[in-house]
């Protein structure tokens, strides 16, 4: 079993996308249930996939997306211990705000796999994260 970190695109191409990344993020959610990896993101995911169907008051979209992140996801809270390696991440000013969130969430876990939609992000090395990859290299 391995910790899966997905950052937040992968779960809008997964309950919202019909196309090629979304058959994509399928096959990893398949391979991960076969392999019984534990599925984890942070609770700024679940605030950035809710800013559209609310914007667009589409509560049934915002009811799945809730629902699939706490039924089915183990959420990383930003704590006091979050906040601490979010500033040492924050050291490299070219990493924005929200990315160096989802990496400190993800190293606070110590996650075997950070996956991400920013290929950009595929080349840090961040401690507490065993692999960061981008959806298109993403094999499982």
């Amino acid at each position: 079993m391995s910790l899966v970190f997905w950052d937040t695109n992968l779960f809008i191409y997964y309950l919202e996308d019909r196309g090629p990344r979304a058959d994509q993020v399928e096959h990893i959610r398949q391979r991960m249930l076969e392999r019984h990896d534990q599925l984890v993101t942070s609770c700024l995911t679940l605030g950035e996939v809710l800013v559209k169907p609310r914007r667009e008051r589409r509560a049934d979209l915002a009811a799945a997306y809730e629902r699939v992140l706490t039924d089915n996801v183990r959420l990383i809270p930003f704590d006091r211990d979050v906040a601490s390696m979010y500033a040492e991440i924050q050291q490299d000013r070219r990493i924005k705000a929200p990315d160096a969130i989802q990496l400190a969430c993800a190293a606070h876990a110590r996650v075997d796999l950070f996956i991400t939609n920013d290929d950009r992000l595929s080349r840090m090395v961040v401690s507490g994260i065993q692999f960061i990859t981008s959806l298109d290299r993403a094999f499982l």
